[in-house]
């Protein structure tokens, strides 16, 4: 566990000691900002943070893979891969620690947003119930995308490659679980929309928490984190 998280938190610091770390939260911050000045923060619109969340979803979407990209595929790039294997430290630490470090950029990244809720208090009285729930959502929703991410990370060498692997991933299963659906028709359409995670976002966004809607950002995490381990100790097989 110790090992772990001292590899989370020099993964955490390594996002700021390029300049992708900052850019990918300026523009994160820049994005969302906007919608909310422009569709929340005025005259006769409701107190809620509901658009935020909506537009924050998406953005995740591309930002969760630029975060991810660089975890594993940086190590295989420079060959320090073999090296860190060949330490006494676990697979699981090595990535468990390089994913709680995204896990913890995220959460970075998060906070400022949190001045918007500040903002909008302070112009009208937005119940604090959805607000929260809506941030639970984003939190579970980077998760997932954040190992899908990982996961990627683990199979190519090139950050590119594996960024636009998750993306593509992305929009495949948001596409199957939409449009898909609706073409297909029942009753194979409530099994596809079961799976879309936008359907599942938008519970939190209305201040709805659901154990089922938590169990599935959770443990489909965990299902790619899991696969990742394998990827990685395959190569000792290699």
């Amino acid at each position: 566990m110790k090992a772990a998280v001292a590899i989370a938190h020099r993964e955490w610091c390594s996002y700021f000691r390029t300049p992708i770390g900052w850019v990918v939260i300026a523009l994160y911050l820049l994005l969302s900002g906007a919608w909310v000045s422009l569709e929340t923060i005025r005259p006769g619109e409701p107190a809620t943070m509901r658009v935020f969340f909506a537009v924050s979803q998406w953005l995740l979407l591309a930002v969760a893979p630029a975060i991810s990209m660089r975890l594993l595929s940086e190590e295989l790039r420079a060959g320090t891969i073999e090296p860190l294997m060949a330490s006494p430290l676990s697979d699981w630490a090595i990535v468990a620690g390089k994913y709680l470090g995204a896990v913890l950029f995220l959460l970075t990244m998060l906070a400022p947003t949190l001045v918007y809720v500040a903002v909008l208090e302070s112009v009208a009285d937005p119940d604090p119930g959805p607000i929260l729930a809506g941030y639970l959502g984003l939190l579970l929703v980077g998760l997932l995308y954040l190992a899908v991410g990982l996961l990627f990370s683990s199979l190519t060498q090139n950050q590119v490659v594996a960024y636009l692997g998750a993306l593509f991933l992305f929009l495949l299963l948001w596409f199957v679980t939409s449009q898909g659906a609706r073409l297909v028709g029942p009753p194979l359409d409530a099994r596809l929309y079961a799976m879309s995670i936008q359907l599942r976002i938008a519970d939190f966004a209305k201040g709805v928490i659901e154990a089922g809607n938590i169990a599935f950002f959770l443990s489909a995490s965990a299902w790619f984190v899991v696969i990742s381990v394998v990827v990685v100790e395959s190569r000792r097989w290699r």
